[in-house]
């Protein structure tokens, strides 16, 4: 599409505020576009939107192969009800949060990987977005990652949630002791005209099941999960409380 404009990758790359190398790294497929640059692509070349449409398959691409069977059933639920025992959910994750998690065990694709994610999380931006809950285990807030600003910001952007009336976020504090979820985490999505599924993951491979048995078991499970943790009320306060005191200027 640049050749056919006449175009050098340095004057492409002059139109989109970037540099030439970049242009040609993203052609060679060395460097994987951002939605943002694909837009700009669609702009600078008036493309009606073709790029925009095809970053779409090139950042699913990016997602673990085990993993983009439950990213698609992900998009298109109506319903998320997830349990995280030690971090945030990657639907509500902050682009440092994310790259700080990701960067452990794949430093040098994380910025294709956070790209993955942050598209993921589009999902939320829909006119008709799913409604999503969450329940929140005390680590999760404890557990420093990226440093105190960038959880900080990740509690604040929890927060930014709190007027969403799609979104719902429960702390299970400590103090419960024993609870319906000590296997871990796990996630239940419901649709319009499909089955439910239940959906746990492990390091190498995700586990996704519509058995009636299994979802029967986890979802009340989770019923008495989202019963014995804080109300969405009393949890914005305790993420607010850590937010300030844990993570806040202690100069």
């Amino acid at each position: 599409m640049r050749e056919a404009h006449g175009l050098k990758q340095n004057q492409l790359g002059t139109m989109l505020y970037c540099s030439g190398s970049l242009i040609g790294q993203i052609e060679t497929t060395k460097k994987v576009p951002t939605r943002e640059f694909a837009e700009a692509l669609d702009q600078a070349l008036g493309t009606d939107g073709l790029f925009s449409r095809l970053v779409v398959l090139v950042l699913r691409s990016q997602l673990p192969s085990w993993f983009r069977p439950y990213a698609d059933m992900e998009a298109k639920a109506t319903y998320i009800s997830t349990y995280q025992s030690q971090v945030v959910y990657g639907l509500l994750q902050t682009e440092a949060y994310a790259r700080a998690l990701l960067a452990v065990e794949h430093p040098h694709e994380v910025d294709e990987m956070v790209a993955a994610r942050l598209e993921r999380q589009r999902v939320m931006e829909r006119e008709d977005p799913p409604v999503l809950w969450v329940v929140l285990s005390e680590a999760a807030l404890l557990q420093e990652v990226g440093g105190r600003d960038v959880m900080r910001e990740q509690l604040a952007r929890l927060l930014d949630f709190q007027d969403n009336p799609w979104v719902n976020t429960q702390v299970l504090p400590f103090s419960v002791g024993q609870h319906t979820a000590m296997m871990g985490s796990f996630n239940l999505l419901r649709f319009d005209n499909d089955p439910d599924l239940f959906y746990a993951e492990s390091y190498d491979q995700g586990h996704m099941t519509a058995n009636s048995s299994v979802i029967k078991e986890r979802s009340v499970g989770y019923a008495r999960l989202q019963a014995t943790a804080l109300s969405p009320e009393d949890s914005a306060t305790v993420i607010t409380r850590v937010m300030e005191e844990r993570y806040g200027d202690q100069s």
